[in-house]
């Protein structure tokens, strides 16, 4: 990376960020810190107001903003798929404001990379399946959770449950403070405190009723961060399958989330999977027929007989 990249790269992520030190900017650019010293005096020579403070690093002055000089094909291409991908998830609010700033990004490029943009744009498509596509009711309950998340309210709702607890109950009353939304394989979760479980819960939107949001305000903690948080991993139960050569590909292509490991053998591709429940399988392993055998545990293979048991006196 030249100087002249170097400068304008600095400036653009003192702006993403409220503040950073030499050190790291150092490493980000790969260069030494003594470098990054000369590029900060000659940005504040040209006019940037930068402030730097002792032991803690540098920032941008208030209200300063310097916008992007160029995109480049690959980079504008990239931002245009993904105006494309909110059009086609996020609720309306974000759908009609991807939209426009789709235009504007084309607005602003050069016509030779807007047409170069245009073109590879021609070649590619991102086309989402029937299957993925988000229902009405769901995208307005998106709305209604983005809006809770951003004003620091609860919600409430009724949930169902894909398996019925101990009780044997699937439906409840759960009152949360929403944390943040994620895509998960085409399916919108929501991470929550349940007021309920006294602890985080996931809650797909899919399965939600009656949502309303609520005057209780709730604090978001300090140490919570959405893009580094990852579940705690509670699937302790293994199951190893055995499929037929001739489904192999689709069982490899089916990208089932509880699979955790695949090797082909010389009797078929052996398939282990982690659960929390082994009920959790029994629809899956069933729809695959006689072309899927449960190597273990043996519990799950006398559910899966029984299962069959019940099918069989059905016809």
């Amino acid at each position: 990376m030249n100087k002249t990249d170097r400068l304008l790269a600095i400036v653009l992520e003192l702006q993403r960020k409220e503040v950073i030190r030499a050190e790291d900017l150092a490493t980000l650019f790969e260069t030494s810190v003594r470098t990054i010293y000369r590029d900060i005096q000659a940005l504040s020579e040209a006019g940037v107001p930068i402030i730097g403070a002792p032991g803690t690093g540098y920032s941008l002055m208030e209200g300063y903003f310097l916008p992007p000089i160029s995109f480049t094909v690959p980079e504008a291409v990239s931002l245009m798929i993904g105006t494309d991908f909110i059009e086609q998830r996020f609720d309306d609010h974000y759908r009609a404001r991807a939209r426009s700033a789709g235009g504007k990004i084309e607005a602003i490029l050069p016509e030779s990379v807007r047409n170069e943009t245009s073109r590879v744009r021609k070649a590619m498509r991102l086309l989402i399946s029937d299957k993925l596509v988000t229902p009405s009711k769901e995208k307005e309950y998106l709305e209604k959770i983005r809006l809770a998340i951003l004003d620091e309210r609860k919600i409430s709702f009724h949930y169902a449950k894909r398996l019925a607890d101990a009780e044997g109950n699937r439906h409840s009353v759960r009152t949360v403070a929403p944390y943040g939304l994620v895509l998960v394989q085409g399916s919108w979760m929501l991470v929550a405190r349940c007021d309920l479980r006294q602890n985080i819960r996931h809650f797909r939107l899919s399965r939600m009723a009656e949502l309303i949001n609520l005057e209780e305000r709730f604090e978001l903690p300090a140490h919570f961060n959405l893009s580094e948080y990852t579940p705690p991993d509670d699937r302790h139960l293994r199951v190893r399958l055995r499929f037929n050569h001739d489904i192999a590909d689709k069982v490899k292509e089916s990208n089932y989330h509880f699979i955790e490991d695949m090797e082909e053998h010389q009797d078929g591709l052996h398939v282990v999977l982690r659960v929390r429940q082994l009920d959790e399988l029994l629809q899956w392993v069933l729809g695959w027929g006689a072309a899927a055998i449960v190597l273990e545990p043996e519990s799950f293979r006398n559910r899966i007989r029984e299962e069959a048991q019940k099918m069989f006196k059905r016809y």
